[in-house]
């Protein structure tokens, strides 16, 4: 998995230079007053070039956060601002198998890396990574594909295009559905040109996406020691439906016995 994200950190910022981490960090914010967690510690599992933990550490968190591509490490560590230095720390580390020997506050997990642990030992050893870093009241909040909005405005072909003064990147996204499995293939062209050249690269990549139900995830949560609190849409809190293709629970971990 980490060879998919190593040749997906060479384009990612400028990919998703649209996306408005400061609004989705707010979201996760309002996400943890509601829960009574106004400060403290953060673990954040999938945190890509470091984007989201930027706006966090400016909120007045304190979060460390982890990749399985070293090259996104690489990346977030290189764009840390000095201010924020003493806030934020990055590392390398799959969320199936992290073992930090610390707890935190609070664990998140942004942008889909859920949907990207597609067996059932994938989802319910990242669970557990984050149960072991949380205690006794500990919030744990991730987004994911919901599975009933997936299967009612199924996935198409899409193309998107993004370029700066540098770099053209066109991505091309081509799924392939498995109802069977509750995945999705997403076929990925990227046709990268460097304005300066005459050359281009054109880069394949498969991304393999786990859509989920609530019940499903109740259950694998359960096992793992917590007890979901909310499951609202991404960013809208609004009560998920068929049209709500990303979704966010939010979920307490339980009493140690």
């Amino acid at each position: 998995m980490n060879q998919v994200f190593d040749a997906y950190a060479a384009y990612y910022d400028l990919l998703y230079r649209d996306k408005d981490y400061n609004g989705e960090a707010l979201f996760v914010k309002d996400l943890l007053f509601q829960q009574g967690v106004e400060s403290g510690d953060i673990l954040e599992l999938g945190c890509g070039t470091g984007k989201h933990a930027r706006h966090f550490a400016q909120m007045g968190y304190r979060i460390h956060g982890v990749d399985i591509s070293p090259t996104m490490v690489t990346a977030a560590r290189s764009h840390l601002p000095a201010e924020l230095s003493e806030r934020i720390s990055f590392g390398e580390g799959d969320v199936r198998t992290l073992k930090l020997g610390r707890k935190f506050d609070v664990v998140i997990s942004l942008f889909h890396v859920a949907s990207y642990q597609t067996s059932n030992d994938d989802i319910s050893a990242m669970f557990h990574t984050a149960a072991q870093h949380l205690s006794e009241g500990g919030i744990f909040i991730f987004d994911f594909w919901y599975g009933p909005a997936v299967l009612s405005d199924k996935p198409s072909t899409r193309v998107k295009h993004m370029a700066d003064e540098n770099i053209s990147v066109m991505r091309i996204a081509e799924p392939v559905m498995h109802p069977n499995e509750n995945l999705v293939d997403v076929n990925y062209t990227v046709l990268i040109s460097p304005k300066e050249s005459k050359l281009s690269e054109t880069i394949h990549e498969l991304h393999c996406m786990r859509y989920f139900f609530t019940p499903e995830l109740s259950l694998l949560l359960t096992k793992a020691g917590f007890e979901i609190t909310s499951l609202v849409e991404w960013v809208s809190g609004d009560e998920p439906g068929f049209d709500t293709w990303s979704s966010t629970v939010v979920a307490v971990r339980r009493k140690v016995s």
